[in-house]
């Protein structure tokens, strides 16, 4: 039988001679358990099997039913390949502790400590204050990192426990405050370093709850995907961040029948989410809108299930290179393979197959060009794009011409998409 992975502490203190590295995980699941999310998260538990033990900084549900934590403890014990602990977080009710045990205890490892304290309620429970003083007293512990969910007040983010709570906090500490290295949480969707009380605070919460803005100064468009390192180097604890890398979780899109049949059900998913839309438009232009309005939701669950596949095969790279990352694909399009099959389509005499082709040509060429643009992310200050209906072209500019001029169609019909205020 396979050693269980996720490790249920049953005391307050738990000694692990063994240990010199630590991982970090920060809120996995607290947006959900979809795909996308929890192949971020797998992603950070294979990177995170080159340390000794992992910690994963709370939230790993969206809310603590049995379901939730069958469905993330199943995922953890399948990829997991080191031990894991787990601190509570705020979305962590219900029976947390029937899964991942004590909500206050303390890791000693062998150069350094760990003591997780709960404070998912926005506050710091007794036990804990007196575990951490506790631990600190002892002789040999000399390096810790206290451990909690929701960040102590700071620079960054008003999203944090009281300025009370910190002194109930630091009273705890106040005697042994030497040996108090780091504080460490999670709870915000990003991440950041602070100082707080002269001890180095870190934040992280990029183990799969998609990636937020938290102020000016921590843009979500600046942070990827991420975990943590903690690890002794000469003589010192030590941290990093480790962002996720291009190839992050690729078990499953390596097994070739696997991978095929992804692949098979995307483009099922995709046609049927096109064929609810394009009768959802059928049915508004006979007046028909409850009926165009249930196709236009089934049509949005399609395209959601697709996403979900094909998160499972995209070989993700950083933000910041993305959109570069189109620019070939689009103008192999246009440049070579519809001019090819607009030509065989002429040959043919397939009339209606060779003027779908031509008009894409010319579209994909204008998404070149745009790329091409925001590829400079920041110079890029298109704020209108239209969008012709009938055949797909794009326009970008002040003015835009009574027709299109590809397919003639009127400008009243264009979709316009504007950019909302960054």
């Amino acid at each position: 039988m396979a050693k269980q992975k996720i490790q249920k502490p049953n005391q307050p203190v738990i000694r692990l001679p063994w240990v010199n590295s630590m991982g970090v995980i920060g809120d996995p699941g607290c947006e959900g358990l979809g795909t996308y999310n929890m192949k971020v998260f797998a992603g950070t538990l294979e990177k995170s099997a080159e340390d000794d033990i992992t910690l994963i900084a709370g939230d790993l549900v969206p809310a603590g039913t049995e379901h939730y934590y069958r469905e993330i403890s199943e995922l953890t014990e399948a990829i997991a390949q080191n031990d894991i602990y787990v601190l509570r977080g705020n979305h962590d009710t219900g029976d947390y502790e029937k899964y991942f045990g004590r909500r206050n205890y303390a890791l000693l490892a062998n150069a350094f400590s760990v003591v997780v304290l709960d404070n998912a309620m926005r506050t710091f429970e007794e036990e804990g204050l007196e575990l951490l003083k506790q631990v600190l007293a002892m002789e040999e512990v000399q390096r810790v990192v206290i451990a909690f969910h929701i960040p102590l007040p700071n620079h960054y983010i008003p999203n944090s426990v009281s300025k009370e709570e910190l002194h109930r906090l630091r009273t705890a500490y106040e005697p042994w405050k030497h040996k108090v290295k780091y504080f460490l949480c999670g709870h915000v969707h990003s991440r950041f370093e602070d100082v707080v009380d002269g001890i180095p605070l870190i934040c992280t919460g990029g183990g799969g709850a998609l990636i937020e803005d938290v102020s000016e100064e921590i843009r979500a468009c600046d942070v990827e995907h991420h975990m943590v390192h903690f690890f002794t180097e000469n003589g010192e604890l030590r941290y990093r961040f480790d962002e996720l890398p291009e190839d992050s979780y690729d078990r499953e899109r390596k097994e070739p029948v696997m991978k095929e049949n992804l692949e098979k059900t995307i483009a099922a998913e995709l046609m049927a989410h096109l064929r609810y839309l394009m009768f959802a438009d059928r049915a508004g232009r006979r007046g028909m809108m409850k009926i165009a309005n249930l196709f236009e939701a089934l049509a949005a669950s399609e395209y959601h299930h697709a996403r979900n596949f094909y998160s499972i095969l995209q070989n993700r790279v950083p933000f910041g290179e993305s959109v570069e990352a189109f620019i070939p694909g689009e103008s192999f399009e246009h440049r070579h393979f519809y001019k090819m099959m607009e030509a065989y389509a002429g040959e043919k005499g397939s009339l209606l197959t060779k003027q779908a082709f031509s008009g894409a040509a010319s579209a994909e060429k204008v998404h070149e060009e745009l790329l091409k643009e925001a590829a400079e992310l920041e110079c890029f200050d298109r704020k209108e794009i239209f969008v012709c209906p009938i055949c797909g072209y794009v326009m970008a500019g002040d003015q835009v011409p009574e027709r299109c001029p590809v397919c003639g169609g009127p400008s009243r019909q264009f979709e316009v998409f504007q950019a909302g205020q960054s």
